[in-house]
């Protein structure tokens, strides 16, 4: 749905009617009509209007999304709103995330960063750990952006580009930043996805998940052990998944969920033995779940 907040207050300001605009610029009934019921408008007929008026298209109207949770992320984002949902959510996922990786960076220094774009010296961090911080608060933006668009290959490989270039890896001739794995690798010592079987592999798990009606909260973790037991990309994995999960979840409108640093043990026993159990990975991930649905409440934010 789209907001025309915008557009009412500017013709208001310079005292123009509905009517005297569609006439000036020989804009159809129908047209206005789809301002009045919060439709979309063409591009060039947004431009227009637009410069008729004298002001950019965005300052005349905004995407507004039935999800509470997802609006409000991009509400206070658009304002960087200090102190809720968005704030906490950037600071605990990315310090949780980050840290599950082998991180250095601590909570406080987390969102020291984040607040602040500093932090202080003689800390003894490496300077990936900072860059990676930074390029999560990044990709959280991207997600919430593009939370309601299917999810796609060039999505998830965009996460990666954004969390991994300036990094060192991008120095490193043979890995791939933004794109599938060159070589093999293992995690928790059991093999992936060879090399070549990658791109087929992640072809087939979104056609699957992407043709299901309305993936529910169980279907969305499925998918991130599938994505984690193919492990496409040579390292961000983990990161790139939990981000893909959040972005689903806001999308299908599920109450999205955390994965805390004291908690990774039992999340990667649950990646390990999805295969045989999968009771382990998905009550890990409900007691996220749970992490965020107190954030909420901290907030005095409603579930829906």
């Amino acid at each position: 749905m789209i907001s025309y907040e915008g557009f009412n207050h500017i013709i208001k300001q310079k005292s123009i009617t509905k009517t005297q605009l569609a006439t000036a610029l020989g804009i159809s009934s129908r047209t206005m009509a789809k301002i009045a019921k919060g439709e979309p408008l063409s591009r060039a007929t947004l431009q227009r209007i637009a410069d008729f008026l004298g002001c950019t298209p965005s300052a005349l109207c905004r995407e507004v999304s039935s999800n509470l949770i997802l609006q409000r992320l991009r509400d206070e984002k658009a304002v960087k709103l200090s102190g809720g949902l968005y704030h906490e959510l950037q600071v605990r996922m990315t310090y949780n995330s980050n840290h599950i990786e082998g991180s250095r960076l601590t909570e406080d220094q987390t969102r020291l960063i984040f607040e602040t774009n500093t932090i202080s010296l003689g800390d003894g961090v490496p300077v990936d750990d900072i860059f990676e911080t930074v390029h999560h608060f990044r990709a959280i933006d991207y997600v919430i952006d593009v939370a309601e668009d299917p999810l796609s290959e060039a999505c998830i490989k965009h996460l990666h580009y954004i969390l991994k270039h300036d990094t060192h890896d991008e120095t490193l001739g043979w890995f791939a930043v933004g794109d599938y794995k060159l070589r093999p690798n293992v995690v928790g010592g059991r093999e992936t996805a060879a090399p070549h079987e990658v791109s087929r592999l992640m072809r087939d798990l979104l056609a699957t998940y992407n043709a299901l009606p309305a993936p529910t909260f169980e279907d969305i973790v499925a998918f991130h052990a599938a994505f984690e037991r193919i492990h496409p990309f040579q390292d961000g994995n983990g990161r790139v998944g939990r981000l893909v999960a959040l972005k689903e979840c806001l999308r299908h409108r599920v109450i999205p969920f955390i994965i805390e640093d004291s908690k990774k043990m039992y999340y990667y026993r649950g990646l390990s033995e999805w295969s045989s159990n999968r009771t382990y990975l998905i009550e890990t991930c409900y007691d996220g779940q749970d992490a965020f649905k107190h954030l909420l409440s901290i907030l005095d934010i409603p579930l829906s």
